[in-house]
């Protein structure tokens, strides 16, 4: 968090405290005149994060868990022993996981499950920076799934 301080017109201090709350998450803007007649305005900031989409709006027009198990199953099956699968398979894989331990009659289990494809597909495919696996899983599946060409294993 830090504090950024702008002197400007006063006629300019609310669009200025606008142009920084859509760059930074800030606090509310502190006023105060200056000395030569322009204003200093005051206002508590910290980088905004990556915007991490809900489960809804990640899996909006996923096939269904069934047949995204499926599709995932067979490029596992189709490969030989001990090949090394695309960034895709693994994001697949870490997403069918993740909508498995988000559905009904969910336990421990699918979480611990969902966790671990997480963190595997952060291995192969890291994130710029530190973050929540699973949500990583759903940021990346859902850029994925507006650009993927549809196939018939999907």
């Amino acid at each position: 968090m830090f504090e950024i301080r702008i002197i400007c017109a006063p006629t300019d201090a609310d669009r200025v405290t606008h142009e920084l709350a859509a760059a930074f998450r800030t606090g509310e803007p502190r006023t105060y005149p200056a000395r030569d007649g322009r204003t200093r305005v005051y206002v508590t900031a910290e980088v905004r994060g990556p915007e991490w989409p809900t489960p809804e709006e990640a899996y909006e027009g996923a096939p269904d868990i069934i047949d995204a198990l499926a599709a995932v199953t067979a490029i596992a099956a189709g490969a030989e022993c001990f090949t090394r699968l695309d960034r895709a398979y693994y994001l697949r894989k870490a997403a069918v996981l993740d909508r498995i331990a988000l559905g009904d009659g969910a336990d421990w289990r699918d979480d611990l499950a969902a966790e671990a494809a997480a963190d595997h597909f952060l291995d192969v495919a890291p994130a710029p920076a530190p973050c929540d696996p699973r949500a990583y899983v759903r940021q990346q599946y859902a850029r994925w799934a507006a650009t993927a060409s549809p196939d018939p294993v999907r």
